[in-house]
């Protein structure tokens, strides 16, 4: 697998760099300009478990709202996930939570992708025969408009291709991550386009994409808070 069709696909522009500059910028402010307690640090994580898991979800149909998620993850040691819904949002939570806690000493390897894979679909017995796997059959991305017609946006990479092409995937992101050759936004960028594009899991494609990217960008310096 060639890499650089990966530096083809990104256009940089002058208009790219501005709002990159931009976001730096906003970025320098944060941490030079917050001194946060532990306990509201505390609160802050746990309001951005909260949100980012119920937003994650309702990107794919989820009904829960941040009120519901609040009551679920609260009730998690004694009640477990009644519907899918609630199973996606708890896996969801839960490897997010343990991203922000851990996410200086994990790197992108096959086997952390698939143990947060693992994580993911942990509160679903009905993923249980495939979580923490590459996909063994071919998947496509469903799109369906207003009035419920459905169609194929395009066709996954074929099972037989996953693993070489993650491999490369995952090799030149961090190559690129600690060289520092190219900007930490669009080496990101450029990876959470080609995993979807790869659609590596039969299921929680979507929602690990946004964990993926979630850690990313924690270990290039855009904390979640500060």
């Amino acid at each position: 697998m060639n890499t650089n069709r990966f530096e083809k696909r990104i256009n940089i522009t002058s208009g790219v760099l501005n709002k990159i500059a931009g976001i730096d910028r906003i970025k320098g402010q944060w941490k030079g300009g917050l001194k946060i307690s532990p306990q509201i640090l505390g609160r802050l994580k746990t309001s951005v478990i909260i949100t980012s898991s119920g937003a994650s979800t309702r990107i794919e149909g989820s009904k829960l709202s941040d009120e519901d998620v609040t009551r679920l993850l609260r009730g998690l040691k004694t009640n477990s996930p009644k519907n899918r819904d609630e199973q996606e949002v708890a896996g969801y939570a839960d490897l997010l939570g343990r991203i922000l806690d851990h996410y200086p000493d994990l790197k992108l390897t096959e086997n952390n992708i698939l143990h947060f894979h693992s994580i993911l679909l942990g509160f679903s017995d009905k993923d249980t025969s495939h979580r923490g796997k590459y996909k063994t059959s071919d998947n496509k991305v469903i799109i369906q408009n207003d009035a419920g017609q459905t169609s194929v946006l395009f066709e996954a990479t074929k099972p037989y291709l996953v693993k070489p092409e993650m491999d490369v995937l995952m090799r030149w992101t961090e190559e690129n991550l600690v060289s520092g050759t190219m900007h930490p936004l669009l080496v990101t960028a450029s990876f959470v386009f080609e995993f979807l594009a790869i659609h590596p899991f039969l299921d929680g494609n979507g929602r690990l994409s946004r964990s993926l990217t979630n850690l990313l960008l924690l270990r290039a310096g855009y904390s979640y808070v500060r």
